[in-house]
């Protein structure tokens, strides 16, 4: 995730990540789950950016590398729980 943004913007996006995951995904989870499976998503989505040697572009690009990061946590997990 962009530490750039700061905490708090980072928190929300993590948040509304996780809620995007959620719903793509077709889980259901509660507020926190959604801010840790977000924050986790935008670890994952922020890795995947640097390895792709990809330029940032603000929080809206943010938003979706944690989404689809997120996306990605939740699809290993779904493979683990089989």
């Amino acid at each position: 995730m962009n530490l750039g943004l700061g905490l708090f913007s980072s928190i929300i996006i993590g948040i509304i990540a996780g809620w995007l995951a959620e719903k793509i995904m077709k889980r259901d989870h509660g507020l926190l789950t959604n801010l840790i499976v977000g924050v986790l998503g935008g670890v994952i989505g922020g890795m995947i950016i640097h390895f792709l040697n990809i330029e940032e572009g603000g929080w809206i690009f943010s938003l979706l590398a944690a989404t689809g990061g997120a996306c990605i946590l939740l699809w290993v997990v779904g493979l683990i729980k089989k």
